[in-house]
């Protein structure tokens, strides 16, 4: 793909993306896709994932306790438990608002890892890293921000949540689809967002504005960014996902750079 050229002009030393459709087949690579990058909050996506197997298996239920008092599984998947960003304390009642907490994904994964008797590590590498192959993805520290991948095990993982095989299609539909709808809140980079949806571990782009994927993606597009320079959408209506994997932290260049990659990728797609 032509436009997977253009992470050439980011201000970067070293980056990679590709863009996978929905039937498995990588239609495009740009960089190097062995490479190793920390994926700070793309991390969350692949713990939820584990925490949705660890459901399905019946280990734990969504609507179960966890994290402050009356907070569920649920909550916390989708950043409305209440707890504060990175402390361990409420600062809302559940359901309430929309806080971005990196505390309540380390919570999830106490509470999956003691569920399961199986440290969070270790289940998630059972439960999703392995299964799909993902061999150069490594986790150890924070379920929030502290795995370490490349483009060529994410393009594996963004292929499974386009036709899943270690869950049912209707949990990967419901992680997808808004959790707790209208709750306004703040969009990390982005500022506040009137409607700042999420699903179960996904962020949902819906009409947020600004946002870090394109204009002409699809208001069903899910997936997340992290603070190191990092993504990964899923664009349903498009049939496709992008992973790009930066060495450079997010930040301004960021936010002027993604979109426009973003649209092009999207173009190219519609005629070919």
């Amino acid at each position: 793909m032509q436009s997977l050229a253009l992470i050439e002009n980011w201000p970067v030393t070293t980056a990679a993306t590709a863009v996978v459709r929905a039937d498995g087949t990588v239609v495009g690579t740009y960089g190097s896709t062995s490479h190793r990058f920390p994926l700070a909050s793309v991390t969350k996506p692949l713990a939820a994932y584990a925490v949705l197997v660890a459901y399905e298996e019946g280990a734990v239920e969504l609507d179960e306790p966890a994290g402050p008092e009356g907070s569920t599984v649920r909550h916390l998947l989708a950043h409305t438990s209440g707890l504060a960003f990175d402390q361990h304390r409420a600062t809302s009642a559940p359901g309430t608002r929309r806080l971005y907490s990196n505390a309540g994904f380390e919570v999830l994964g106490e509470h999956v890892a003691k569920a399961t008797d199986i440290p969070f590590a270790d289940y998630l590498r059972e439960a999703v890293l392995e299964p799909l192959g993902m061999v150069s993805t490594s986790f150890d520290g924070s379920p929030a921000r502290d795995a370490v991948s490349t483009v060529d095990d994410l393009v594996r993982f963004a292929a499974e949540v386009q036709t899943p095989r270690l869950l049912d299609p209707r949990t990967v539909l419901e992680a997808m689809s808004v959790v707790h709808p209208g709750l306004s809140g703040v969009l990390p980079g982005y500022g506040h967002q009137k409607n700042n949806d999420w699903g179960l571990g996904f962020e949902i782009r819906d009409a947020k504005s600004p946002h870090w994927t394109g204009a002409s993606s699809s208001p069903r597009t899910f997936g997340h960014f992290g603070q190191s320079g990092t993504f990964l959408w899923i664009d349903p209506d498009a049939g496709a996902a992008c992973v790009a994997l930066t060495d450079r932290p997010f930040g301004p260049w960021a936010v002027e750079a993604w979109p426009p990659f973003t649209d092009a990728i999207l173009t190219e797609l519609r005629t070919t």
